[in-house]
């Protein structure tokens, strides 16, 4: 009987040993899980920091991107008026040089039909011919298509005499991809700007298409 309540009072202290293990296993991983939850909660906190920053600079990038979209737009409308005011000095003697006699220009026309809206850079004119120019610093194929299209509704949208004679003509300071060929067989006139005058590039013997 001594024997068994011996082994039982054993048992006992075991299970009480066994339990203030226990415990402290379950005390020591609340810890860590405290701890750990500790560190999400300053990780989270450093996300929402980033996610902040990343927000402010965005902001600040778009800033940026619209002043300097403004400028660069700036800049090209000064540049293109610039490259339209030195073409429109020469434009006289160049057409009067080829016969055609215009003593009068108007720059930068503008209008709307048909809730279209269209826009010519220079128009030579003497009350019976007329030179519509297009100007470009950098000329390519399709400102010459798309040109072409103006040209042909130009005697639609301005209401001119159907005994008015219309010529087309691009300026430009460099062009691409051989678009000056591309124009000249068009039949308009090519215009080249330098640095401080224009000229007319066709052949002398060139024939323009009338609109």
């Amino acid at each position: 009987m001594n024997v068994e309540i011996a082994e039982l009072r054993q048992l006992l202290k075991e299970l009480i040993i066994s339990q203030r293990e226990t415990k402290l296993l379950f005390e020591e991983t609340d810890s860590k899980f405290k701890e750990t939850d500790s560190k999400f909660k300053e990780t989270d906190s450093k996300f929402k920091e980033a996610q902040l920053m990343i927000k402010e600079t965005s902001a600040q990038l778009k800033q940026t991107d619209k002043k300097v979209k403004e400028a660069f737009d700036l800049f090209t409308s000064q540049w293109g008026r610039l490259m339209e005011s030195l073409v429109e000095g020469d434009i006289l003697k160049l057409f009067r040089a080829r016969g055609i006699k215009v003593h009068n220009t108007s720059m930068r026309r503008k209008g709307k039909y048909e809730g279209q809206n269209f826009e010519f850079d220079i128009i030579a004119h003497n009350g019976t011919e007329t030179v519509f120019v297009e100007v470009k610093t950098t000329l390519k194929v399709k400102d010459v298509k798309d040109f072409i299209v103006k040209m042909k509704n130009v005697r639609t949208w301005l209401n001119m005499d159907e005994d008015e004679v219309i010529y087309g003509a691009v300026a430009f300071l460099q062009a691409d991809a051989s678009s000056e060929l591309y124009a000249q067989n068009q039949k308009l006139f090519v215009i080249r700007a330098t640095g401080d005058s224009a000229a007319i590039i066709n052949d002398s013997d060139f024939i323009p298409g009338k609109f």
